[in-house]
């Protein structure tokens, strides 16, 4: 049976098989006592926002470890706050569906996964000695209220833009010999469920857009550009460099301007990039969001 006949709940029974062949439980899954080893990075060089700079270079090793390992704190800590915002909304766009449904029950299935991805990140942090990176009051208000809107395709585009993107940075990283075992195998963990999760939401946007408004369709292929700018922002806090001893505003400027940088930050978009262009999702607005944030 081809992609295109495939009807949702046929590909929802699918993914549903294949949780249940490969699906991880972290607390049990990652070897929680292994040793940390001080001469390996938390994140790898190359995808560290200074590598490259006059400023890495005139760091010590232990320093661009250390580094590497607030980077990593800051990018969990995010995940953390994404993988609740998108909790709440599935739960919140379960209410109205058919509970006997098959995209129903992988819907809850993924509820699942990303629980359990929020328990591993936390719990990477706290192994590495680490303290989550909190959003501040404002932000969190925000947070709080995106479930409200995040439902049907706008959930859909929300989740592509949440997860592709650290999807693809994840990809880059998990094979490096010369990162912290502990980081590689949750690597592996979150891009063995992700990939499901992306195909879902891959699958719904397809399937819908060929039937949406046109207003509707003009919305959704813009709104998804203040992903760019958000990342953007979130990449480069001025808090992890503090933590690592720097002077944040300088730090951040310096990774802003970072030719390295950037093509780290092409390269985690491009995929999404050619899924947003291929289904007809890709509007001026927001491609322009992206390009100036330095994605495209």
């Amino acid at each position: 049976m081809t992609a295109a006949k495939t009807t949702r709940e046929e590909f929802a029974e699918r993914l549903l098989k294949g949780s249940v062949k490969k699906s991880y439980a972290p607390v049990v899954d990652i070897d929680w006592d292994a040793p940390l080893d001080p001469d390996k990075f938390f994140l790898p060089p190359q995808v560290v926002t200074l590598y490259g700079t006059p400023q890495w270079e005139a760091m010590s090793r232990r320093e661009q470890i250390e580094l590497s390992r607030q980077e990593l704190v800051n990018i969990l800590s995010a995940g953390i706050w994404f993988e609740n915002i998108l909790n709440q909304a599935l739960l919140r766009d379960l209410m109205h569906k058919n509970p006997t449904a098959a995209t129903t029950h992988y819907a809850l299935t993924e509820l699942g996964d990303e629980t359990r991805h929020m328990v591993m990140f936390g719990k990477t942090i706290a192994r590495i000695g680490g303290t989550p990176v909190r959003p501040r009051l404002f932000h969190r208000i925000v947070i709080n209220s995106l479930p409200f809107v995040f439902r049907g395709d706008v959930l859909w585009g929300a989740a592509l833009v949440g997860e592709e993107i650290f999807d693809a940075l994840q990809r880059q990283i998990l094979d490096d010999p010369d990162l912290q075992p502990i980081v590689s195998r949750l690597m592996r963990i979150h891009v063995t469920e992700e990939a499901r999760h992306i195909q879902f939401a891959r699958d719904g946007l397809r399937k819908s857009v060929p039937t949406m408004p046109r207003h509707r369709r003009f919305v959704l292929a813009n709104l998804h550009g203040v992903g760019g700018p958000f990342y953007r922002m979130l990449f480069t806090l001025p808090i992890q460099y503090r933590r690592a001893g720097l002077d944040g505003r300088r730090m951040r400027a310096a990774a802003r301007a970072n030719p390295h940088f950037r093509a780290s930050c092409v390269s985690s978009f491009a995929s999404l990039a050619a899924f947003f262009d291929d289904v007809g999702l890709m509007g001026r607005i927001g491609r322009s969001l992206w390009r100036r944030a330095g994605f495209l």
